[in-house]
């Protein structure tokens, strides 16, 4: 159905509501590679209420012809935009520029066009209505001062005390793009290809995506530099970087590419003494290139280019073909290249999915780690990173829908990036199969190519590749929260190895997680062996045959899996009992969860003592599982008694 004028007059008047708030970032995680939660900054971007009317059109092309300096955000120019019209006919366009940015004029097909503004969306008003599939540009002149202060600004700029620079860049990401060029910021509406130049002071360098085709001489002492891409790209990933730049291009040669390369094109600063220091960290991106390349697929935009604009930006954003970075680590760098596979290529559908951008990402640096870093980086890694999972008991890697006004959320580094990237390793690990993990990869890169995804998506090619049920993983890992916590008891005798686990979790919200589990065996001769066992309830009793004494159990030595260990104890009379009961986490702070292992028909009561032997809590219960609220307990030892007619057992739990 056609949108009339008068819907769109109607929509001006509520267009000004107030919109989510955000709360205080988390400053646990300082290692992310993006360093995306490192500023103090506040800002009121996100989406929100928008106009249907962005919907009416689909992009097919972005050309930035914009003027930008090395020491301000000022920016001045025009934005042309072609699309495609998707509604039956449409007689108003929309696009998002904030209202800080003044707009001189449109054009509709080369014609200037009236346009009423409201809020960060202007509406251009049509003479004659455009009919679906009809194709069209409208071309927006315009200036101003972007905010800035953010971490998260669309423009900022700084001086590199170091180097004696100014430097100016952009940055979008998640809903920063309105600030600096009028678009249509929508995650799901690729454009075809795009066209960016910028013109600033010929003692500048400008970089952005793509290939540079021409650097035109300007009156004023100005320079046009006219960056040009071929390949779909979603708004966010769209970049400019404007400093006294110097050039410095090293080459990666995939094994696919059969003696052809990529060209790595690098801007930093004209110093004498930047190139040197950052020469060592530039170059090993040509053998991260040729890695993900064998492991993901060829780099998706090899027909153009890899890159970086050196920045005071506190890490990097992954701009396609053109990295704004701040440093060149060895994690940042493999990080940000890793998201021309996982963020640029296949982006994320929503702004909840960003573990298909940033858990992928950061699995990508410890791939690097793994295979380039060698021992024992893996293992430090992974230790970091789960310390940090585990820092606090809750937390989805997927985003709700009502934390998306929350940008801090979004970028959480503990959930995702660091709980992003186990989760990635957990499915390596579930699948015992580095060959069907990494052909996983692949596909999902094909099909998804140049488009976007979801979770779920990523879920799909899993499960049609490997051929197994991914549900139950995604239901605790991707969607669920907090991660298990077990206790072990264990003996042997008669020549079996007999152990007992009992899991219980960090939080309520996802009481089980079915998950295989590594056990590692060392024998009294210097030996080991390790079990690979599935968990699939609360508590779980194996028996397994071995001639050898085991001497010690080792849970998950090699970090694959995200958990806690809250006792390992050998206990002959706990095992061998027919009638008794586990329980965790111990010590707890909140919620203690008892499960009885052998449940008969009869009733039973449980009783909690404290250390002066009093009855502090009791009831009678049928089934296996009681969930006991210790938040109010005093810290201390206490036991849990177990009654079954004449029956008694009891053990002992620590609060905290």
């Amino acid at each position: 159905m056609m949108k009339t004028n008068l819907t769109v007059l109607l929509m001006l008047l509520i267009l000004n509501n107030a919109l989510g708030q955000f709360n205080a970032p988390d400053h646990d995680h300082f290692y992310c590679s993006h360093s995306k939660v490192l500023n103090h900054g506040n800002k009121n971007l996100w989406q929100g209420i928008r106009t249907e009317l962005l919907s009416d059109y689909d992009v097919t092309f972005y050309f930035l012809d914009v003027a930008i300096e090395n020491n301000s955000v000022f920016v001045e120019g025009n934005v042309t935009i072609e699309a495609d019209v998707i509604e039956s006919q449409i007689d108003t366009v929309a696009f998002e520029l904030i209202a800080d940015m003044t707009v001189d004029s449109v054009k509709v097909n080369g014609i200037q066009r009236a346009f009423l503004r409201s809020g960060d969306e202007t509406f251009i008003i049509l003479d004659t209505p455009l009919l679906q599939g009809e194709h069209f540009s409208f071309q927006v002149f315009y200036y101003g001062t972007p905010p800035q202060g953010s971490f998260f600004s669309g423009m900022s700029t700084g001086y590199s005390s170091t180097y004696q620079k100014n430097v100016t860049w952009s940055l979008s990401e998640p809903y920063a793009a309105k600030e600096w060029w009028p678009t249509k910021q929508d995650l799901t509406d690729k454009a075809d290809s795009s066209w960016v130049f910028i013109t600033t002071s010929d003692v500048n360098m400008a970089g952005s995506q793509g290939l540079l085709t021409a650097i035109t001489p300007l009156p004023g002492n100005k320079l046009r530099y006219e960056w040009k891409s071929r390949y779909p790209i979603d708004y966010y990933l769209i970049s400019v970087a404007v400093a006294d730049y110097q050039e410095y291009n090293i080459y990666a040669k995939p094994e696919s590419l059969i003696g052809d390369s990529i060209l790595i094109q690098n801007f930093i600063y004209d110093h004498p003494n930047c190139l040197p220091n950052y020469k060592d960290g530039i170059d090993r991106t040509a053998s991260f290139i040729e890695l993900f390349s064998d492991l993901y697929g060829l780099y998706p935009f090899w027909e153009e280019k890899y890159g970086h604009c050196l920045t005071q930006l506190g890490g990097g954003m992954e701009h396609q073909t053109m990295t704004t970075i701040g440093g060149f680590g060895f994690g940042l760098v493999a990080h940000e290249l890793g998201h021309m596979w996982f963020g640029d290529n296949v982006t994320c559908a929503t702004w909840s999915d960003i573990w298909i951008n940033e858990g992928f990402a950061t699995y990508t640096d410890y791939l690097a780690h793994e295979k380039i870093a060698g021992p024992p980086w893996p293992q430090i890694w992974l230790e970091d990173t789960h310390e940090n999972v585990l820092s606090q008991p809750d937390g989805s890697v997927y985003v709700p829908e009502d934390e998306l006004g929350n940008i801090w959320r979004i970028f959480s580094g503990r959930l995702s990036y660091d709980k992003g990237a186990s989760i990635v390793h957990m499915i390596r690990f579930e699948l015992q199969n580095d060959s069907v993990f990494f052909n996983v990869l692949k596909e999902f890169q094909d099909i998804y190519a140049d488009s976007v995804a979801t979770g779920v998506d990523f879920k799909e090619v899993l499960e049609d590749i490997s051929g197994m049920d991914f549900t139950d993983f995604f239901d605790q890992w991707y969607f669920g929260e907090g991660y298990p916590v077990y206790e072990i008891v264990w003996n042997q005798d008669a020549g079996n190895f007999n152990m007992e686990v009992t899991q219980s979790t960090s939080t309520a919200i996802t009481p089980l997680f079915k998950m295989l589990m590594p056990y590692r065996l060392i024998f009294n001769d210097g030996t080991d062996t390790t079990l690979l066992l599935y968990q699939n309830g609360h508590v779980e009793a194996y028996s397994i045959p071995f001639a050898k004494q085991v001497e010690d159990i080792l849970v998950d030595p090699d970090n694959w899996v995200l958990e806690k260990v809250s006792s390992i104890n050998v206990g002959y009379d706990e095992i061998q009992n027919p009638m008794h009961f586990s329980f965790g986490p111990n010590p707890v702070m909140e919620q203690l969860n008892i499960f009885l292992t052998n449940p008969q028909p009869s009733l039973y009561k449980i009783n909690i003592i404290d250390h002066l032997g009093r009855v502090i809590y009791t009831k009678q219960l049928e089934g296996n599982l009681i969930q006991l609220n210790t938040s109010s307990y005093p810290s201390g030892t206490y036991l849990i008694l177990l009654q079954n007619g004449n029956e008694l057992y009891q053990r002992k739990f620590i609060k905290f």
